[in-house]
């Protein structure tokens, strides 16, 4: 059987808090494009046990506390160094979408520390999680730091990738984030132009990676002041979003607050207020409450009332 589901809701059952209930929607299981996606994330989950497959399912559909607990759990009954480096890097992880960047840093420099005693500093195995302390570094608003960890994770991969591989155009997509939140959106956008090319080559037409692409374009567009352009992308990115996501996953709020503020730059207050109303109801029901988030989308939207 090859049938196609969406995963629409994750909770942990009353009576037996070690099982989750998976709510899954029936799709169209002849639809080609989203065959390819599952193919696609698929291929992402593969190679580990059940569990690990589990934890990670969680943290793409947005249930970041669920997965925390169930990888807390893998590691008291991890068997070796390899089991606790993975599960450090995947807790790195979720830190890192809830909002807690220092606890995500400390968690990957933990999965470093193992992986050294056996890995030279410049091994390819290491550059996604030189990446994932970049974007951490970018997250808090250290965007030089962000860089130094987005470039060393690059050398790396162009050294030792294929010139069309996945991971390259996640590099490209970083550094392109660093010259953005920097201010240098030329430079950005030559970056995340490289990125979504590779990512047009290698992933599905509906793939979030390439709604991550979109978005990033819309963004530097938008610090351009160009806002007709940067709706174009941010629409771009949001119409993949509905698609492939559950229906309350972060992303789809911060694609309503992107477009929210593409209104709100072309003096379309109401409805710009529409879209970062609908991206706070999100958040609020996604993230925890003290995730910066939540206040960003508040003070969006009282920045916007106040134009009105």
């Amino acid at each position: 059987m090859h049938t196609v589901f969406r995963v629409d809701d994750i909770k942990q059952s009353v009576n037996n808090g070690r099982l989750w209930k998976v709510q899954l929607t029936l799709t169209d299981d002849n639809d080609p494009q989203l065959a390819a996606l599952t193919r696609c994330i698929q291929g992402e989950l593969c190679g580990f046990s059940g569990w690990h497959r589990l934890g990670d399912l969680m943290i793409q559909v947005g249930h970041f506390n669920q997965a925390e607990e169930l990888y807390n759990e893998l590691l008291k009954n991890a068997l070796n160094d390899n089991d606790r480096a993975r599960i450090y890097h995947q807790l790195g992880w979720v830190k890192d979408d809830q909002g807690q960047y220092k606890e995500a840093v400390s968690f990957y420099e933990k999965y470093l520390e193992i992986k050294r005693k056996a890995l030279s500093e410049d091994h390819p195995l290491l550059a996604s999680t030189y990446n994932n302390i970049g974007l951490a570094y970018n997250n808090m608003g250290d965007y030089a730091k962000a860089l130094q960890f987005y470039e060393k994770a690059h050398t790396i991969e162009e050294k030792d990738l294929p010139s069309n591989h996945p991971d390259l155009a996640n590099s490209y997509n970083n550094i392109g984030l660093a010259y953005n939140n920097m201010g240098d959106y030329s430079k950005a956008l030559e970056f995340y132009e490289k990125s979504l090319k590779l990512r047009e080559k290698t992933l599905p037409s509906n793939h979030p990676s390439l709604a991550s692409s979109y978005n990033n374009i819309g963004a530097a567009y938008y610090g351009k002041n160009d806002y007709l352009k940067a709706l174009e992308f941010y629409e771009k990115a949001h119409q993949i979003e509905e698609k492939a996501l559950p229906p309350n996953h972060p992303d789809l709020a911060s694609s309503y607050n992107n477009i929210g503020h593409a209104y709100s730059g072309m003096g379309d207050y109401s409805k710009a207020i529409s879209y970062l109303e609908k991206a706070l109801a999100i958040g609020q029901i996604s993230l925890p409450s003290t995730h910066p988030l939540i206040k960003t989308f508040m003070n969006s939207i009282d920045c916007v009332k106040k134009k009105l």
